[in-house]
């Protein structure tokens, strides 16, 4: 991918290390909505054929655990959601985001669905505006339904 990337966008995607820059990839790509597409579908197959490898081999193990987590951001813009039992989402307000020092920045924010759909979507879904106990008594409450099958999989 690397060469794909020098290729396309030159090398002013590389960092001082000589490695590719994502920051630097980002300000490109999402400045030009063809270039955007272009990573898109270089990056998103091999993503998916990375996660779905990875959960072969977990089902392969002699003792397979009962549950995995992949975290996919763009989960619904890409149409992923089929790829999985249950899909959590979590997600923040802005101001908690910028707050964290995570904020989506704005030529971003416009490729992704709104939270409210995200929400709306998932299996689970909680708003992140609170401490980190609320969070892992949200987490440890859908670990237990999904490890004790309190959930339908339909």
């Amino acid at each position: 991918m690397r060469r794909e990337l020098i290729g396309k966008l030159g090398e002013g995607v590389l960092g001082d290390d000589g490695e590719i820059d994502r920051r630097k990839v980002g300000a490109i790509v999402f400045k030009d909505r063809e270039l955007l597409l272009w990573l898109e579908q270089l990056l998103h197959p091999r993503v998916v054929r990375e996660y779905l490898t990875w959960r072969e081999q977990l089902a392969q193990l002699p003792t397979p655990p009962r549950l995995c987590v992949t975290e996919v951001p763009l989960l619904y813009e890409t149409g992923g959601e089929e790829r999985f039992d249950v899909v959590v989402a979590l997600t923040a307000s802005p101001r908690i985001r910028e707050r964290r020092g995570r904020p989506v920045p704005g030529d971003r924010a416009s490729r992704q669905l709104p939270d409210d759909e995200k929400l709306r979507r998932a299996d689970y879904a909680y708003v992140n505006n609170r401490s980190v106990e609320d969070l892992d008594a949200f987490i440890a409450s859908v670990m237990s339904d999904l490890e004790h099958g309190d959930v339908n999989l339909t």
